[in-house]
Order: structure tokens, then C-alpha cells, then sequence
């Protein structure tokens, strides 16, 4: 059976039982669970997490039948600032240390834009930021380990990590067993793979299964420009049958999110993916 839920923020910023009805409702069993973007009742400023918090949250999901699968904390592990690069580590490593009390065991971020010290460090700037965002890693690693959880780190074309290479490099120098990745195949392609996505998904698949802990679900098309768009799933161009057969071959029962819908798009466009995957057989 597909495990398919949905980033909670997309019905919009609730209160915590209301949300949690809401996506029952909607037909969905699990949550990325962004606190910030999605709770309208609770004040998740640093320093205001506790495992009593962390429990009635996850007890009012639970309840309605809704697991949370993941904490969303997006952060910038790059920021040039030093005091909001440190605020935004110490938040991650705070949603790690109570992600078990919640009722989940991962706690996902992307990891800054490629460009960042383009214009401080025009001719290492990619390095640069791979220097801070390693030293970043490393530290929430860390603290991963210290709680038995997992920091998912997902990457994105146009980010510090943003090829099948550059995850490969990470998961080589940090080899730390409580760092998984985040795949997004949408996020993750680049126009020059539209010949072959075939190739591209099945390259990364077989490269990386075994550090893939979560997945998101959208679509992605390019428009006359070469820009990148995210029509809802079925409209653009993402191969769903190859991808949900190696995902059925190579991670089965893994934790998917619907994403890059509205709250109007979120059924029927669920509804579709699921279609796609019980079509597919491995």
C-alpha cells in the first residue's frame, strides 16, 4: 500500500486539532510537519520545544489517525551570517532532539543556494559553501546520533548540493549512519536529463538507495525559457511509473509527501498518484 501523505502547511496555518482533522479529511494518514508554517496555536521559537509539547502535538495527529512522518526544518546551513547561520543550527538540532516525542524519527532540510558567496568568493564560491555546509552537516549529525534520528538533507538543483555526485561526496566525508537523504526527483533533475529521465532516475536510485530515507511527490516541467515548473502531478513531465517501480523495487513502504499542490489540488492530485502506483507492478 502506498504511504502517501502530505506537507501539513498545505491547508494553511491551523490550529493544531483543526489541522490534523483537516488532512484526515482529506484522506491522508501521514504529515511533513513544518511547525512554523503550519501550526497556528504553537510558539516553536528556539528554546520553546519540550517533550511535553512535542507529545500533545503528535497525540492530536495521532489521534485523527495521522502520522508525522517527518519534521520539516528548513533552514539555511550556509547563511554568510554567523549569528543566523548558529540560530538556524541550534533550531535543527532542537527539532532533532525532540523529533522521537513527536512521534517520528527524521528531520528535513534543503541546503542553501549555490550562489550564495558568488559575490564574496567569485572564484571558490561553490567550494566555500560546500566548506560551511560540511562543517553544518557535521555538526547536526552529531546530534542525530546522540538521539537515535535522522537528519534528511535534500538536494536541489540549484543549491549547494545539487547532483547525484555531490550527495555521493557528502555521505563520503560525513559518514555518519543517522544522515539520510531526502529525494525529490523534481528537485533534483536538470533540463539536460529530460532525454534520458529514465537514466537520471534509475542512476540515482541505484547510487544512493540505501541513504534515501523519505521522498517527495510533485511534478516538474520546463518551460520556453528553461525554467523549471511544477504543474500538479500528471500534468508535467516526471516518468511516475518508472519512479514508483524502483521505489517499489528498491525502498518499499517508504514515507512519501505530496507537495507543490494547493489545498484544492491536494485530492485530486493524490488520487492520481495513487492510480499511477497501483498500476505498477515489480
Amino acid at each position: 500500500m502506498m504511504k502517501l501523505g502530505i506537507l501539513a502547511h498545505t491547508f494553511g496555518k491551523q490550529p493544531t486539532a483543526q489541522l490534523a482533522q483537516t488532512i484526515a479529511d482529506n484522506g491522508f494518514n501521514s504529515v511533513q510537519l513544518a511547525l512554523a508554517k503550519a501550526l497556528s496555536d504553537v510558539d516553536s521559537a528556539n528554546g520553546k520545544l519540550s517533550p511535553g509539547l512535542a507529545n500533545e502535538i503528535g497525540d492530536q495527529f495521532a489521534q485523527r489517525g495521522v502520522k508525522i512522518a517527518v519534521l520539516g526544518c528548513y533552514i539555511n546551513p550556509i547563511d554568510p551570517d554567523p549569528v543566523s547561520r548558529r540560530a538556524d543550527i541550534d533550531r535543527f538540532k532542537e527539532h532533532l532532539r525532540y523529533a522521537r516525542d513527536f512521534g517520528c524519527s527524521m528531520v528535513a532540510t534543503e541546503t542553501g543556494g549555490l550562489d550564495t558567496y558568488l559575490s564574496t568568493h567569485p572564484d571558490t564560491y561553490e567550494e566555500h559553501a560546500w566548506n560551511v555546509l560540511r562543517a553544518t552537516v557535521e555538526e547536526i549529525a552529531e546530534e542525530a546520533e546522540k538521539w537515535g534520528v535522522h537528519a534528511a538533507i535534500e538536494p536541489v538543483s540549484t543549491h549547494t548540493l545539487h547532483t547525484r555526485e555531490h550527495m555521493v561526496r557528502l555521505f563520503e566525508e560525513i559518514p555518519s549512519s543517522n544522515l539520510g537523504m531526502l529525494f525529490d526527483p523534481c528537485n533534483l533533475i536538470k533540463q539536460h536529463h529530460v532525454a534520458d529521465q529514465a537514466g537520471f532516475l534509475r542512476e540515482v536510485m541505484e547510487t544512493l538507495y540505501q541513504r534515501i530515507i523519505v521522498i517527495h511527490a510533485k511534478d516538474v516541467a520546463f518551460n520556453a525559457q528553461g525554467e523549471k515548473i511544477n504543474p500538479v502531478p500528471g500534468a508535467g513531465i516526471l516518468d511516475y511509473p518508472l519512479f514508483f517501480e524502483l521505489l517499489k523495487q528498491y525502498k518499499p513502504h517508504i514515507d512519501i509527501s505530496l507537495e507543490g499542490v494547493t489545498a484544492e489540488e491536494a485530492v485530486p492530485a493524490a488520487k492520481h498518484l495513487r492510480e499511477v502506483w497501483n498500476g505498477v507492478r515489480v
